[in-house]
């Protein structure tokens, strides 16, 4: 199939061959010399220190012209920030020859193209840092039209806002909306902080399986492939939460993932088939330790990111500073339904569900009721930091037992702003147990509950060796991302979020 070209991508196709018949690459090797970073001139340029900056080397792309005869401005964005460029005819061109500049510069040179630019740093009448330069080099000629943005005093008035443009070109969208680029590196300082904070109390970094024979440690659906020389099916992970326990059966005290997971479900604001989950498992730690801990690295973290615990998103602003309210999953049920669903059996959970309005799966069994109650009708009363306690055992089929309430398990799920961002247990290390946990599984799955756990005959082995009392932690590290950097969608969050097959011209 021929791809039809729009009359720009006609006119720069043409440029593109001008400049070739001038004997000029438009895409050279990548030799040039960069001394300095449009934000490292502006943040540090002063008429004192005019001599350090006699010289510099900058390059980046043309994000607009100001066509002034013999004398142009133009404004050059790097990775850093933007920067005014002064470009004067004599200057780059002191022979009789101004080829450069009435034809290359003037004729063949458009926004969006890639350069660099040699000169020296001063500052206008106008009070901006810019630089003068002396000469420029082409390094990637620009086929395709960028969006135009109009801006007044540094003020953008257009923004490219279709979300549809900024999810499938997100090549594009970072470079005419400069706040995206800077949102994507809030989130390296988030996910830096979080090294660091568990680094520094002993926490080994390490990498576990993403093809998995055995969709275990969560419960959701998984992706199915083929191992072709091995000839058999194979899952992309949904969690690493099992091979992390693996090592700690192992002998590792602390281990730690920032794992990808795929899970085969719905997508919404909240929501993506692919997504980063930080896990990390500590011997000899229970969830009540764990609860100190995160409240801990959550504060640690938000203050990295953004200079403070607070943070402000759509409009509601969120402190991470500690310590956060813990309230027991029924007592919440309670309060916010009405409800004492605590001695309530399968057929009394489908009862209150009917009365709530809750359309209830009919091959789901008595956790997933319970976890439908609470997320349609009390999640989203907890906007501030809060720990719900002490869930059912039969939403836990990997957490021990509580020491003294019966029924329940040692769990918290970390709900902030509605949404959960963390999910932590006192692990069961009962193989025993473990093994008709799994079972119980089972029966959920034969009956049509596609979200069941599988059973990991391998992991229950590894646990009859002995795995040590052991706290761990599942953080949903793109809902924690757009907790610390204000954004309502998880696809502002993620570079290049999964849509829907698009039809581009071959």
């Amino acid at each position: 199939m021929s791809h039809t070209l729009s009359e720009q991508e006609i006119i720069r196709r043409g440029k593109l061959q001008q400049l070739l018949d001038l004997g000029i690459d438009p895409f050279p090797a990548p030799t040039f010399p960069v001394s300095h970073t449009a934000k490292g001139i502006k943040d540090n340029y002063t008429e004192e220190k005019k001599s350090e900056f006699a010289k510099v080397a900058v390059a980046g792309r043309v994000m607009m012209v100001r066509d002034m005869g013999k004398a142009n401005f133009a404004v050059l964005q790097d990775s850093t920030e933007r920067i005014q460029i002064y470009i004067r005819r004599d200057d780059i061109c002191p022979t009789e020859d101004k080829t450069t500049f009435d034809t290359i510069w003037k004729k063949l040179v458009d926004i969006g193209d890639i350069i660099g630019v040699e000169g020296y740093v001063f500052t206008t009448k106008m009070g901006e840092t810019s630089i003068h330069a002396n000469s420029f080099t082409l390094l990637a000629k620009s086929l395709h039209p960028l969006p135009i943005i109009k801006e007044k005093d540094g003020e953008v008035f257009d923004a490219v806002s279709d979300l549809e443009f900024k999810y499938r070109q997100r090549y594009a969208d970072l470079i005419v909306n400069p706040g995206v680029r800077d949102t994507f590196t809030k989130i390296t300082k988030m996910k830096n902080a979080i090294r660091t904070f568990l680094n520094d109390r002993g926490g080994l970094e390490v990498d576990t399986p993403v093809l998995q024979s055995i969709p275990g440690g969560a419960a959701a659906r998984p992706f199915v492939t083929h191992h072709n020389a091995l000839d058999m099916p194979l899952y992309l992970r949904i969690a690493n939460e099992l091979y992390l326990k693996r090592l700690i059966v192992g002998g590792f005290e602390w281990v730690y993932e920032f794992s990808r997971n795929f899970r085969n479900e719905g997508m919404d604001r909240t929501h993506n088939p692919e997504f980063t989950i930080l896990e990390f498992y500590v011997a000899y730690k229970d969830y009540y330790w764990m609860m100190e801990t995160t409240e801990q690295l959550l504060e640690q973290t938000a203050i990295a990111t953004n200079g403070t615990p607070l943070t402000s998103i759509g409009g509601t602003e969120v402190s991470f500073k500690a310590p956060y309210a813990r309230v027991c999953i029924y007592d919440a049920i309670k309060e916010h339904t009405g409800f004492d669903i605590s001695e309530l059996d399968e057929v009394g959970l489908r009862d209150v569900c009917k009365q709530l309005h809750i359309q209830a799966d009919p091959n789901v069994g008595k956790g997933k009721l319970i976890d439908e109650i609470f997320g349609e009708k009390c999640e989203h009363h907890y906007v501030q930091p809060t720990f719900i306690i002490d869930y059912p055992v039969e939403m836990s089929p990997l957490t021990k037992k509580h020491r003294s309430k019966a029924g329940l398990v040692e769990r918290f799920e970390l709900i902030v702003n509605g949404k959960e961002i963390a999910n932590a247990y006192s692990e069961l290390n009962d193989p025993i147990d473990q093994r008709k946990r799994f079972e119980e599984q089972v029966k959920l799955m034969e009956r049509g509950d596609d979200e069941a756990m599988f059973i990991d005959y391998d992991f229950l082995r590894a646990l009859e060796y002995g795995m040590p009392p052991t706290a761990g932690i599942g953080f949903g590290i793109d809902r924690l991302a757009m907790l610390l950097t204000g954004q309502v969608s998880i696809q502002d969050v993620l570079l290049f979020p999964q849509m829907r097959l698009e039809k581009i011209a071959e």
